[in-house]
């Protein structure tokens, strides 16, 4: 038993040690967006669900935090202050999915064709699901959320999506990304943003390396019915999300999960609808609840649900009249070691850049800040540094 919980582990911190670089740059780039793209006037620019509604919400989201419980509180605020409810759900469904660092680290974990398909996917998502919410969302169920949502319940990383750091005035875009407020939201940005997913990244990591060295590649073969290729193709998008509502694991955490299951067999469309689904887990679901009220919860389980399946099984179809799905399933999970490559050296020059980011977060009120990640009612602006 030592034995096998020593492997897992260390098959767990193998495969964070190989995502640690990009996660810092992900995070990094995404704070750095995040500092210079103001949240002041998002409700006003989501006023219906439009095709250009639905455009500016993905880009919203794109330039958002990729922690799956803020993105969902951020959403809530901005129904609650105007927004219409389908724009905040499909700008909730872009922060998880259009944001640089889940792209960065499927890149380097998955391989550049699923990193593409999620790319591609993710916009195709979010078309169905507007379509969905136009025919079936009824004016008495919207109501009844809107009702519950101004109660104010709180969930998770109520303060964190309420922060507006941003700096949007002192010049050209470099120069309020290089000034001293401007460097301070980055820091703060990136901090935060760490602070509300190191769970769901460690809880991944930890998943992810159990399942890679406990469960056999046979169950994994019979599971996802590799024997049956076009079986294999209509079943992987369902049973995607189906896995990923019971791992408990959202944000970028699910990556490592998602190579472990690619290794093991489910397809490609599979894998993608399995990453789409970090916003119906189960603690997810039960914020839904108490923002949205137990109907709307569960309507957004079942259209989320279907929107992602639909999508996942179009971009398999597209990619493989186009020949992109890979051949070889090499996901970079498999080995439980450590070596001395490009990879440690990219860890200690990203290090060090995390390293000057927390300093400068420590020195400019970023503890005071942290604080209130989980208070709800709390706005922010940049400290200057002292």
């Amino acid at each position: 038993m030592i034995d096998a919980m020593g492997h897992a582990l260390g098959m767990a911190f193998a495969m964070g040690w190989e995502i640690l670089w990009p996660l810092i740059l992900g995070f990094a780039l995404s704070a750095i967006v995040q500092a210079v793209v103001s949240h002041r006037e998002m409700s006003r620019l989501l006023p219906d669900d439009r095709p250009r509604s639905i455009a500016t919400a993905l880009a919203l989201g794109a330039a958002s935090s990729s922690c799956s419980y803020a993105a969902v509180a951020l959403a809530r605020s901005l129904f609650r202050k105007g927004a219409n409810f389908t724009a905040a759900m499909a700008f909730e469904l872009a922060s998880t999915n259009l944001v640089a660092e889940l792209s960065i680290i499927m890149l380097v974990l998955l391989g550049w064709q699923l990193t593409f398909a999620e790319f591609i996917g993710a916009p195709i998502m979010v078309a169905l699901l507007v379509f969905l919410f136009r025919m079936f969302l009824k004016p008495s169920l919207l109501e009844q959320a809107k009702e519950q949502a101004d109660r104010g319940i709180a969930g998770r990383m109520e303060g964190h999506a309420e922060m507006d750091m941003s700096v949007t005035e002192g010049g050209s875009l470099w120069q309020r990304m290089t000034s001293e407020d401007g460097l301070t939201a980055i820091s703060h940005y990136f901090v935060m943003d760490w602070a509300s997913v190191w769970g769901d990244i460690a809880a991944g990591l930890l998943i992810a390396g159990a399942l890679a060295a406990w469960v056999p590649h046979a169950f994994w073969q019979s599971f996802f019915l590799v024997d049956h290729p076009l079986l294999a193709t209509l079943w992987g998008p369902i049973a995607g999300p189906l896995v990923a509502v019971i791992s408990f694991v959202c944000s970028v955490g699910n990556i490592p999960l998602a190579a472990v299951l690619w290794n093991g067999g489910i397809s490609f469309g599979g894998v993608i609808a399995f990453i789409f689904a970090d916003l119906i887990v189960l603690p997810i679901l039960d914020i839904y609840r108490r923002y949205y009220g137990l109907r709307m919860a569960g309507f957004l389980l079942v259209t989320f649900y279907v929107s992602m399946a639909a999508a996942a099984l179009i971009v398999e179809a597209v990619f493989g009249f186009l020949g992109l799905v890979p051949q070889q399933r090499q996901a970079r999970v498999i080995e439980a070691s450590i070596s001395l490559d490009y990879t440690t050296w990219l860890n200690i020059a990203f290090l060090a850049l995390a390293a000057l980011l927390v300093w400068r977060f420590l020195r400019t009120g970023g503890p005071e800040m942290l604080r209130m990640m989980n208070r709800p009612g709390h706005g922010a602006t940049p400290r200057r540094t002292a």
